[in-house]
């Protein structure tokens, strides 16, 4: 942190009271909770979903942009809806492919200094906007049947990480994981079997279940609806 950053914090709470800041600390929990309650409405009532994550720097021509529109189409064709963080990027292309083939295209967008605006392909209706991540990625959570996670940076490997911690710990039902990518994601794969693993043992070799690599739409798709082949499709709540 720059030294006129840091005088510039100290002087912001040099200007309040404890008081005042506790006060206002108070007052966000009204935020929060008006956040939960939107999303809570919106999303219980969008039916079965398929969460698409990936990185929102990723340009139209990209190889995994053109993926992740298949992904979102063959997802609607499927029955499925899609659900993305709402940006530009991998986020886009999952709701393009959705919105294109006429299908349920939710944005989940977040707030941010720099580089997230919600794209123009989610339904009018389907556009939630947060300022907390933490509400908003319990939302992809609570209202997804899985996750088809394509290359990003660390908001990506944040929400499959998390995904799969909740999965691992039983705070949630087992839900389909896939990463779209082998080039990209198999590095990932081999340093949890020869770090995390065989080194520290700090993961159950069944972990590894949790998550199938792929390298097509098609494929993509296929182990979703395999998950799923003894369901009938519901409501996601």
């Amino acid at each position: 942190m720059s030294a006129d950053k840091d005088e510039m914090i100290r002087g912001a709470f040099e200007q309040k009271s404890w008081t005042e800041i506790k006060a206002a600390s108070s007052w966000q929990i009204f935020k929060i909770i008006a956040e939960f309650v939107e999303g809570f409405e919106k999303l219980s009532r969008i039916g079965p979903c398929v969460s698409i994550f990936g990185s929102a720097r990723t340009k139209p021509d990209n190889k995994y942009y053109l993926l992740a529109e298949e992904v979102g189409r063959k997802l609607t064709e499927k029955g499925y809806g899609v659900i993305t963080g709402g940006g530009p990027g991998i986020m886009e292309a999952g709701n393009k492919g959705a919105k294109l083939a006429g299908g349920k295209s939710v944005g989940l967008n977040i707030d941010l200094p720099f580089e997230q605006f919600s794209n123009p392909y989610i339904d009018g209706d389907k556009l939630i906007n947060f300022d907390y991540f933490f509400v908003r990625k319990l939302m992809f959570i609570k209202y997804a049947q899985g996750f088809i996670v394509l290359p990003g940076g660390f908001g990506t490997m944040d929400e499959l990480f998390e995904a799969l911690t909740l999965i691992q710990t039983h705070k949630i039902g087992k839900f389909p994981i896939v990463l779209v990518g082998s080039s990209y994601w198999q590095g990932l794969i081999d340093w949890i079997t020869t770090t995390m693993l065989e080194e520290e043992h700090n993961v159950n070799p069944i972990d590894l279940d949790l998550m199938k690599i792929v390298d097509t739409a098609d494929d993509a798709v296929a182990h979703i609806e395999d998950f799923y082949s003894k369901f009938v499709l519901s409501p996601n709540f």
